[in-house]
């Protein structure tokens, strides 16, 4: 598949009479849009705000985070099996609005939303500080269950990532970036003396609010399959997860996947980057077998020389990480984690729950459990309350002055496991 990305940036964003893009700045008539995307008895109202990078602003607790795209050619819309028909994307032109994002906040869902800092020693750690952030605050009607409220402020993002993806249909783009992965004979066949690498992309899938969404279908319920890497640039992989912020990949993550944006620079120059594999990560041992087993089949099936491994979560999901290194290993194949560490405040602990001595490659995101004092910001978008109950606080955690006192696991994207720009592909 041969896929364009036209690139549009946006310097800012203003609320104004119209919705349009002019100039690299985003306009968007707030009343409009809202009542275009809210229609959910679910949610009992919607609001916008704006957070553009280096202004005091905070912003918790964090649902997701989506970048907005559009199809202009080729087959489905974005993201297919959720808004778009289930028909296979990742090949023609997609339009995208780069240097901004939609941001879902409100009440808390579960208890492991994040924070996002736009500026200050938060904004360090997190990507989207340096992203122009529209922010959409969805509160749920009284008594909703949590799944029907994870699941309508999900849908909600998409469809404000949806209507400002479509301004950008019929404009020029300012950049474009091509990506392609011919049929499997015939990209290993144009590359002879490269390394043949893939991808073993670990999707969140334990339940409980922990969950991921291939073409529209939860993920616990596949088995390890393929996919071409341009499919998720498209939206066929997004997030209805929970999970410690610094864990989970936001839907604008899986759509930059980092790992995927290096194993493409590198294509046909040191490595032949032969696609994707997709597997999950099981609560039971069972499954957990199964998938590792199917994921090292695939592997050495595709005669592949070598193969990065990303992790999403921590605790249980790193019983599925080391059951994937090992038995990939053990057929053959080169092996590369990507994870992060839970090693304690004083960096002193085990930093996985599993570990083999085939896991002999790695590549860390750094310490989740790293202590941070964040500074008390002017402003704050959503609900300050919360950082006493998520994962990576506690209940001192808010103080008097308004500083914050948390471990770096509430940051959104902190210690993200898809190498979200910083992971080289010359780890082999």
């Amino acid at each position: 598949m041969r896929l364009e990305i036209g690139k549009i940036f946006i310097k800012d964003i203003q609320f104004a009479d119209v919705t349009k893009i002019e100039n690299g700045v985003l306009f968007v008539n707030k009343e409009e849009m809202i009542k275009e995307i809210w229609d959910d008895e679910h949610i009992a109202s919607v609001d916008l705000d704006i957070a553009r990078p280096g202004e005091s602003v905070r912003i918790t607790p964090v649902k997701d985070v989506i970048e907005p795209r559009v199809k202009v050619e080729g087959n489905g819309g974005i993201f297919p099996g959720v808004l778009s028909k289930v028909d296979t994307v990742g090949e023609g032109r997609t339009h995208v609005l780069k240097g901004m994002a939609v941001v879902t906040t409100g009440k808390i869902v579960g208890f492991q939303e994040g924070i996002i800092d736009m500026t200050g020693l938060g904004a360090e750690y997190t990507p989207f500080s340096k992203t122009v952030n529209l922010v959409l605050i969805a509160e749920p009607s009284e008594g909703v269950k949590q799944h029907d409220h994870e699941k309508s402020v999900r849908f909600l993002g998409f469809k404000a990532a949806r209507y400002l993806g479509e301004l950008a249909r019929n404009l020029e783009a300012d950049e474009v970036s091509t990506y392609e992965t011919k049929p499997l004979l015939e990209q290993i066949a144009e590359y002879p003396e490269l390394p043949k690498v893939g991808y073993v992309y670990m999707l969140q899938t334990q339940g409980l609010l922990h969950d991921t969404y291939v073409y529209g279908v939860d993920a616990k319920q596949i088995v390890p399959t393929l996919l071409y890497p341009t499919e998720i640039m498209d939206g066929a992989i997004v997030s209805g997860n929970c999970v410690s912020a610094c864990d989970k990949n936001p839907t604008y993550v899986h759509l930059n996947n980092g790992v995927i944006e290096e194993l493409y620079a590198q294509h046909g120059k040191e490595i032949n980057f032969l696609g994707v594999i997709i597997t999950n990560e099981n609560v039971y041992l069972a499954d957990k077998e199964r998938s590792s087993n199917w994921t090292s089949k695939l592997c050495k099936y595709l005669g592949l020389d070598a193969v990065i491994v990303s992790q999403e979560g921590f605790g249980n999901p790193d019983t599925d990480l080391i059951m994937n290194c090992k038995k990939i290993e053990t057929a053959g194949v080169k092996t590369v984690i990507v994870t992060d560490e839970y090693a304690g405040r004083d960096g002193a602990s085990q930093s996985l729950a599993d570990a083999d001595a085939k896991a002999d490659a790695v590549v860390t995101g750094g310490n989740a459990n790293q202590y941070v004092v964040l500074p008390k910001l002017d402003k704050v978008i959503g609900h300050i309350e919360y950082v006493n109950i998520i994962a990576g606080g506690n209940e001192h955690s808010l103080r008097e002055d308004g500083s914050l006192e948390v471990e770096i696991q509430t940051i959104t994207g902190a210690t993200n496991e898809t190498g979200f720009g910083y992971l080289s592909a010359k780890t082999f």
